[in-house]
C-alpha cells in the first residue's frame, strides 16, 4: 500500500440519543446516531403495521369485487 493515501482508522464509540453506547471500526472517532438497534421500533417489537384494510375495502366496493 501507498503510504499517506489512507484515512486514519479508529475504533470508534457510537452514541445513540437513547444512551446506548457501542464501539465499531470507523474514520471517525466518534459518532453520533438518532437512532439504534436498542430503540428504534423495527428491532424492538414495537413498530406498526400499514393499515390497507379501508383501502381494500375501497377498491373492492369500487370494482364490485366480493
Amino acid at each position: 500500500m501507498r503510504e499517506g493515501i489512507h484515512p486514519d482508522y479508529y475504533q470508534a464509540t457510537v452514541t445513540c440519543n437513547c444512551g446506548n453506547t457501542f464501539v465499531t471500526g470507523s474514520t471517525k472517532p466518534e459518532i453520533h446516531v438518532e437512532v439504534c438497534s436498542k430503540c428504534h421500533s423495527f428491532y424492538t417489537g414495537q413498530q406498526k403495521g400499514a393499515r390497507t384494510d379501508g383501502r381494500v375495502d375501497k377498491f373492492n366496493k369500487k370494482y364490485g369485487i366480493k
